[in-house]
Parts: C-alpha cells; structure tokens; sequence
C-alpha cells in the first residue's frame, strides 16, 4: 500500500490534476486505517500474552509506547563476559573475606545450630501422576538456555510427558540427590537503573536463569518444606517474606501501627532499616545445612538439601558470547523456587536477637525493619540501640553476612529538641544521619507519619503511567484498555492503601484526581461529566472507601485464618459483661486513644470499620463472598 501511495504522490506532481490528487488523498486514509488495525492487532495480541501476569504487563506496555534502551550491556561498552564473572565472583569472594577478618577466626558449626525439634523428617514423600499435572500447570513456563526443549512445550505435553516427569522427580527425592546437570545457571548482567552508566560494571546486576525441570523438582520440595514450617511453627513470627497469607503490606501495616500506638503514648521511636549486601549469595552451605537439621531434617532429606547446595556452577551470557563457567561456594541460587524459604530458615534466629534488647521488629526477606521507642532518657535508648545493632553486627559476621552501613537508614519520629536528640547517631561505629523521610519496602515515611511524601511519589509515578497509556488508547480494545489502567494506574493507587485511612482530605484528594482521570480514560468520557456515575458504572469504589475495603479485607483474613498472626493479636472479640442483643454481632474492642488524629492506626481503625458493617456482611466466612457483599455495602 505504501509502494502505490508513493507512485500516485509522484503522478499528482507530475500532472496536479484535482482527479489524482482524490486519488492521493483516498489511498492515504487507506494507508492510515490498515496501519491502525495492524497496531491494533499486534497490541492486543502483546496485552493477551501478558494476561495473567502484571509485571509482564507492565513491560509490554511500556514497551509499546516508549521503545525500550539497552538494558543489558552491548559491544560498545566494551565488557565482557569473563570481565562481569570474575566481578560478581570477587565482589561474593571480597565480601566473604571482610566478614571473616572482622571476626578473626572462622565461627564453628557449633555456633550456628539450633535445637532440633522432636519430629524428624527424614524422607520426601512420593509425588503422584496428579501432583504432577498440577504442578506443571502452575509452573511459570519460562525458558533457561540450557533447556533442551521450550517450557510452554513441556507443559502442552505433559499428558505424555507426565510419568517421565514423575519419575525423575520421585528418584531425585528418593536418593537424596539433585541431579548434576541442573546445578548449572546462566547469569545475564542486568542494569540496577536504566539512568546508570552502563560501561561501569558495577551499575550491573546478576539474574540468574535456572533449568525449567529443576524448578519442578525445587517446587515440589518446597511444598512439602512448607508443610513441615508450619507444623514445627519454625519461623520467625515477624518474618513477612515469601510465606502464604503474608506480604509487604501486612508488614507495613503492623510496622505503622506500631508507630502510631507509640506516638499515642507519648513515646518517641527510633525507626531503623537495615540493608545487607549481597544477602542471598553469602549464606554459608554448613550453616544453612545445621538450620536444616535444627527444624528436623535428616536421612535423604538433609542428603537432597546438601546436594542442591553443593557444586553448582554459572555463567554469564552476553548476546553471543559466554563466559567460562565457575564454582559457587557459597548462597543460595537466586531465581529458584527454594531459595526464598532457605534464606528465610537461615535469618530466623536474627528476630530473636533483636527483641531481646526491647525492640520491635518486622522483616520481608533480608529488609529489615527494627524500632524502639522511649518515653524519656534518649541517652538510654541510644545506647540501648548500639549495643542491639552491634549484636546484630555480631551475629551478621558470625553467619557470614555483611550489614551494609552506608545503606543503613535511621528516621526519628518525634520532637528531636525535646526529646535531645542529635542529627546523626554513632551505630555500630558507623555515623549514620538521621532522616527526614526513609522508604521502607517501597512506602515513604517520615517523621510525622503524613504520608504526605508518599502520596506525592504515588501521584507521580500514577500519572506518568496514565501518560502512557493514553498514547496507546487509539490502538487497544475496550476490555484490554481497562486491563492496562487497572493494572498500571489503579494498582499503584491501591498498594498499602490501609494507610491511608485517616489522612486529610487535602492529601487523598490528589489519589482521587487520578482515579478521576483514568476512569474517564478508559469509559471516554468528558471532563466536564459527573464522575460518580461514570465510577459506579465501572464498579470503581472511590480512593477513601477502597482504603477502608482493603483494612476490612485485611482485617477478615486475620479474624478467619488467613492473614500473619501479629495482625489478628490486634483484634480482640467485644466481651458484654452483661447478655445484650450486640453480643451475637461479631464486634470488636476499639482501643481509646489520646490524641484524634491517630486514628488512621490499624488497631483502632480496623475494629472501628468492623462494627459498623452490616451483620449479613460480618457472617461471611467465605473470603471471596466477603469481599462480593463488603464492596456491595461500601457502594451504598
């Protein structure tokens, strides 16, 4: 079509006769609407390949609308492969010497044990034809290049594939080993920041790509690991990292509700977090293997763990080009469906560290989140905080771990002239200054607990994203637009909304404009139309009331089961001395408070929004039929 729109061009100069200019013009649009369907097609088709996944979403999306840079390293920037092996390997290697040199002599095994439980698990239980199909199905199908097969292939195939798959699991599980040719991993250098140099190789990070059968087998141990955590009640009851019915958002909400409850007394907190570095490739084999056995672990299941530990071997990839490979010695395989859980074994005596100084603490993975709160003697409690952080120092270097100083952030919430405090602290020997803001998993708190910094950064990064999408609109189908905006813009609206419950309306009402704007992008409608209709038209609750549906939400699954425990220990039943109609109502103790405005507090809020709900709402014990009748009740 672009071939005969230039020929007429070129015969409408030659002749300029109105007829060929008609001609011009006709195929023009022509031209312009098959090049619209086409971008339409292929844009829906992209979209359809990401469905089920918003991260894969996010960069399709982003994709189309802004093609994307090098983010890996290119011939230009002159790197090779073997430059970024013998890299991440020395950085593990520097690492592992500073923390010995920092204890002296090399802790013994002895150190790092702990108390065996009375139940032994000594062997994997067999997987069955149906584990199998159910596990293929719920794998991720992504492909490593050291698989000889795609894995979409594998999963379309498992009918005839499955009693091969069942066996090779059920041998490895059987003989306490993981087989040889899946310890291999390929390391592609990924930039920390797209807005980093990337000829400097350290702006460069590892991913790590593991063999798609591997991650069966690790799956399937990994379910029956959980099974036993939970039965022996093994981790830290703090640790929000990587376990059911837990996340970044319950952490965050016990975490502010702490500080609420604080500052409701009078006390002032010291809010400290933690960064370690390189965390995930430092954890030391025999140490691990030792937490393994403390939680029971013995005959082929410790065997299998301590061969999925030991001689492994990566390499990195570059385009072409792979680097010689080389021998991990220490951590665990990131990328794999195992390490999480391990590391979370490995750092469950650093909890127990922390509260035995006094202070609070909440953990996701290897952020680490520890407060203390004081009333008065600020000199007390600063003290009190460097000998817990220099424990914790101790502990780090004596399970080969590193606290990273630099990254370590402190924020002091309260009046730092009356409370006598200074503008920086002595930690560990490190001086670290004391912030105005910090950003703890991914949420911007300061020393007031506004969240006025964090609906800013929230209001900025929402709108840029409904930036992209309005570029893409002319080419996406109604339903795949709605999917995109929800996605891009209303999920970053939504994440730990719980805390914005109680805020003023002055710092909701910038969350609610971009609300406003993304529902009238996705129904086309005007700027000057009601926005309530166009909302309830979608199904949208409003910002105020999709804060108190996520502290409702929240406070269902700690009442029934499915949310972390230091949630529901929040919640207490309302006891009637006396036989009152209310009592058969379901409600909740709601603390008294000294000051009004900290009301947004989960542990006041949440009971306070649970007694004011309907009885036929409160009855559900169903979690999805909750949710249907709560949003049902909010939309009243």
């Amino acid at each position: 079509m672009k071939q005969s729109l230039r020929r007429l061009e070129r015969r409408w100069r030659i002749t300029h006769s109105e007829s060929d200019r008609t001609r011009v013009r006709a195929q023009c649009r022509a031209y312009q609407v098959a090049i619209a369907t086409v971008k339409k097609t292929f844009f829906t088709a992209s979209l359809a390949s990401a469905e089920n996944s918003s991260r894969r979403l996010f960069q399709v999306v982003r994709n189309l609308a802004e093609p994307p840079a090098t983010s890996g390293p290119s011939r230009g920037h002159m790197i090779s492969c073997n430059d970024f092996a013998k890299f991440f390997a020395d950085k593990v290697g520097q690492i592992r010497e500073e923390v010995d040199s920092t204890m002296g002599a090399r802790p013994g095994r002895e150190s790092a044990r702990v108390l065996s439980s009375q139940v032994v698990w000594d062997q994997f239980q067999s997987v069955t034809p149906e584990d199998v199909d159910r596990l293929l199905g719920r794998v991720k199908p992504t492909t490593c290049l050291l698989d000889p097969c795609p894995s979409w292939l594998i999963k379309a195939s498992r009918e005839g594939l499955g009693d091969g798959l069942r066996g090779v699991v059920n041998a490895s599980l059987h003989e306490g080993a993981f087989p040889d040719p899946l310890k291999e991993a390929v390391i592609k250098p990924l930039l920390k920041k797209p807005s980093l140099d990337a000829a400097m190789i350290a702006n460069y990070r590892p991913v790590s790509n593991l063999p798609f059968l591997g991650k069966v087998i690790e799956r399937v141990v990994a379910e029956q690991l959980q099974a036993r955590l939970e039965e022996a009640d093994h981790l830290d009851p703090f640790q929000s990292g990587f376990r059911p019915h837990h996340g970044t958002e319950t952490a965050l909400v016990a975490l502010v509700d702490d500080l609420w409850r604080a500052r409701d007394k009078g006390e002032s907190c010291f809010l400290v977090l933690l960064d370690l570095s390189a965390a995930f490739d430092t954890i030391d084999h025999n140490i691990l293997l030792d937490r393994l056995e403390g939680l029971g672990a013995g005959g082929t299941v410790i065997q299998w763990f301590r061969s999925f530990l030991l001689g492994r071997v990566q390499k990195v990839v570059v385009g072409d080009e792979c680097s010689d490979p080389w021998a991990l010695t220490c951590g665990v395989p990131q990328g794999s469906v195992l390490s999480p859980m391990l590391f979370n074994i490995y750092m469950k005596p650093l909890g127990e560290i922390i509260r035995g100084f006094g202070l609070g603490v909440h953990q996701y993975a290897d952020d680490t989140q520890l407060y203390l709160s004081f009333k008065s003697e600020p000199v007390k409690a600063v003290k009190v905080l460097c000998e817990c952080l220099e424990a914790v120092g101790g502990w780090m270097a004596a399970n080969r771990l590193r606290l990273n100083p630099d990254k370590t952030e402190v924020l002091f919430l309260g009046d730092r002239r009356r409370a006598d405090v200074e503008d920086s602290l002595v930690l560990n020997g490190v001086t670290v200054p004391l912030k105005d803001q910090v950003r703890s998993l991914g949420v911007i708190l300061d020393s007031q607990l506004s969240m006025e910094a964090q609906v800013k950064s929230v209001s900025r990064a929402a709108v840029y994203q409904l930036h992209l999408v309005r570029r893409l609109r002319p080419y996406l189908p109604a339903n795949c637009l709605a999917r995109v905006v929800h996605a891009l813009v209303i999920s970053r609206l939504d994440y730990c909304n719980a805390l914005y419950v109680g805020l003023p309306l002055k710092v909701t009402r910038k969350l609610q404009l971009i609300q406003n704007a993304a529902a009238r992008l996705v129904t086309g409608s005007g700027c000057r139309d009601h926005i309530t209709p166009v909302l309830k038209d979608l199904h949208w609750l409003p910002v105020r009331f999709r804060a108190q549906f996520k502290v409702l939400v929240l406070t269902f699954k700690a009442l029934n089961g499915l949310g972390p425990v230091y949630l529901k220990e929040r919640l207490h039943p309302h006891r009637s001395t006396r036989t009152l109609r209310s009592s058969t109502e379901g409600l909740l103790v709601v603390p008294s408070l000294r000051e009004a405005k900290l009301q947004g507090a989960f542990s006041v809020v949440a009971p306070s929004l649970w007694n004011t709900l309907p009885p036929d709402v409160k009855e559900n014990n169903n979690y999805q039929a909750f949710r249907r009748h709560l949003k049902a009740a909010l939309f009243r």
